[in-house]
């Protein structure tokens, strides 16, 4: 109940449902639009996720380290917001024709601005609202739930619109993100008190005097146990990502005669598995601080193994469906328990670039130098061979995981 009565809980939702229904108006057909629309070779689009997460890597740095000095202040979240509004017009006007025309120059202009909106914005959004619902009373995971829903239902209508016009997506995503600009701009946390019987005050007092220094975020990079976790980032979620971002989308789609009922079989599926994710996102919290966030990682690379593997094996569309649906087990077992585990285990003042930095640069950086060697190995050998070598590197990856990640229990007593 006090959730429900706390006014940030629901400006921080309507963050996350705005954020990421702009986000998949665009994003959640963006490998299908470059290789049906755009017409680029496997090799292509590697480079293109590679140039991406390349910018990603700046971005996310200095949203991370910028964000952790402002603690709640929005003004990065400002600057992010702007972008967003203009990705429309970006995206048809400049993107579009720099791709058909001069591949290089349109790779190297739309990284910066993909990375600097939604790319980088989604951990920074994440990190931000975790961040807010530390100091102010309410579980993430509940928040993050809307952050799913709109993700899903934007998904089921951009299926639709995709098979007419993908113009009509990029338009639609300004126009939410117009949305996402107007309630930056309304917000203001520190009016609000995080329950009738919180003692807001205090939540001041820790914003404002806990700042880290520059020395204390910097020292993170001397820790043996960031690397581990950074090797683990890579060796599972990047894997994991050139697989769900790169490849799944024509896997998947190619199973149709006609593409315009992949587009849109493909949307409604997606948005299912969405939906299904939203759930998850509230029942994964109590899953989590029963299991610890170690083993629940584990658990959630265990699930990417599985959804990879059989999507090599099987070649009927339903049970391929089907095996789609983990993605909704696996994101929020992740992504929560990705919070959960930095927390545990690292200065919790410093969330946002260890979230940011951490989780979401390794796992571009992974991406930055698998993605072309991926592309490469799809082209030669096709979509069976690529899956099994990925299910085998977040395999091994896993195992190794199981003696270097750290355990909570033990961090605290250190």
């Amino acid at each position: 109940m006090n959730m429900i009565k706390n006014r940030n809980y629901w400006f921080s939702s309507g963050y996350l449902i705005t954020f990421y229904a702009a986000w998949s108006l665009w994003w959640s057909f963006y490998a299908i639009w470059l290789k049906s629309k755009i017409d680029l070779s496997g090799e292509q689009l590697g480079i293109v996720y590679a140039a991406n997460s390349a910018a990603a890597m700046f971005f996310m740095i200095f949203y991370g380290i910028i964000q952790d000095k402002l603690q709640i202040g929005k003004a990065v979240v400002t600057f992010q917001s702007i972008i967003m509004v203009l990705i429309g017009p970006f995206l048809i006007y400049v993107y579009e024709p720099l791709l058909k025309n001069d591949f290089i120059w349109g790779v190297c202009i739309g990284a910066p601005v993909l990375s600097a909106s939604f790319i980088s914005g989604s951990a920074l959004i994440d990190s931000f609202i975790e961040r807010i619902s530390r100091l102010f009373g309410f579980e993430f995971g509940p928040a993050r739930f809307w952050g799913s829903f709109g993700y899903a239902a934007a998904t089921f209508v951009a299926g639709i619109l995709f098979g007419i016009d993908p113009h009509i997506n990029f338009w639609m995503a300004s126009g939410v993100a117009v949305i996402f600009f107007t309630i930056n701009m309304i917000f203001k946390p520190k009016q609000y008190q995080a329950s009738p019987t919180a003692n807001n005050d205090t939540a001041l007092v820790e914003k404002t005097t806990t700042i880290p220094t520059m020395g204390e975020i910097l020292s993170l990079f001397g820790l043996q146990k960031f690397w581990l976790f950074v090797l683990f980032v890579i060796g599972t979620y990047s894997f994991y990502t050139i697989y769900d971002q790169q490849l799944f989308p024509n896997f998947y789609t190619g199973f149709f005669e006609k593409p315009e009922d992949g587009y849109q079989v493909y949307g409604y599926l997606n948005s299912f598995q969405v939906f299904l994710e939203a759930t998850c996102m509230i029942i994964a919290p109590y899953f989590i601080n029963k299991m610890g966030a170690k083993k629940s990682l584990l658990v959630a690379a265990l699930v990417m193994i599985c959804r990879i593997a059989l999507s090599a094996t099987l070649d009927n569309i339903y049970l391929i469906s089907f095996v789609k649906l983990f993605h909704a087990i696996e994101i929020p077992l992740f992504i929560l328990a990705m919070f959960k585990y930095i927390v545990g285990n690292f200065d919790a003042r410093l969330s946002a670039t260890l979230y940011l930095v951490g989780f979401n640069i390794s796992s571009n950086l992974g991406v930055i130098v698998l993605s072309w060697f991926v592309g490469k190995l799809f082209d030669n050998t096709g979509y069976a061979t690529t899956f099994y070598v990925l299910a085998g590197v977040v395999f091994i990856t896993s195992i190794i995981a199981i003696f270097t990640l750290s355990d909570e229990k033990k961090a605290k007593q250190q």
